[in-house]
């Protein structure tokens, strides 16, 4: 009954997700395709209520799960976009190149099927801050997923006035994460 009561709960909680997410505002850079949204607490909610029922992802640079932390979690760790090969510089964004992740959709679809579900499966997709993980939740609109969320507040959080990411985001809510990384979780570029 207990394990029945909560996953109702997290499944409540992330269809009024959806429109609390609108109700928020969110901006245009975090909106998707799907116009589904839940915030790093929600996501939480409904890991711990649906484990079974719903594949949890970071779509962040490998480089940002080993120096900024991760949440043991996500079912796995692929990146949207990592940097590129040689470290090319990007003048319009003033950092280093970031490229697609050619085999993305891929990666989600492998990690799909090692939790034994299927394309019409949730989907729950976090960067740093919530736009990445938009873009990410596109891509995969685009290759015909259809029940993919964006945590729209990310890991780490909106920045706030004094230009730090303590606003929000999963770390910010005293949620579970390490600097240690799992080598099963993590993203293995193909060779």
């Amino acid at each position: 009954m207990r394990t029945l009561t909560r996953a109702f709960v997290a499944s409540l909680c992330l269809a009024l997700s959806v429109g609390w997410a609108i109700a928020l505002e969110v901006p245009d850079a975090k909106r998707t395709k799907l116009g589904k949204y839940v915030s790093a607490k929600e996501a939480a909610e409904v890991v711990k209520a649906e484990r079974d029922k719903v594949l949890f992802i970071d779509v962040r640079t490998r480089g940002e799960l080993q120096f900024v932390g991760w949440t043991p979690e996500i079912d796995g760790a692929v990146p949207f976009v990592e940097m590129s090969q040689f470290g090319e510089w990007d003048d319009k964004n003033a950092r280093f190149k970031l490229e697609p992740n050619p085999v993305f959709s891929d990666s989600v679809a492998a990690l799909l099927a090692k939790k034994g579900l299927g394309r019409d499966g949730k989907i729950l997709l976090m960067c740093r801050s919530g736009d990445r993980s938009a873009r990410a939740v596109n891509a995969l609109a685009d290759a015909g997923y259809s029940n993919v969320y964006s945590v729209y507040d990310g890991f780490e959080g909106d920045m706030s006035k004094d230009g730090r990411r303590t606003v929000n985001g999963w770390k910010n809510s005293d949620l579970p994460w390490t600097y240690k990384l799992d080598k099963a979780k993590v993203f293995q570029p193909p060779r």
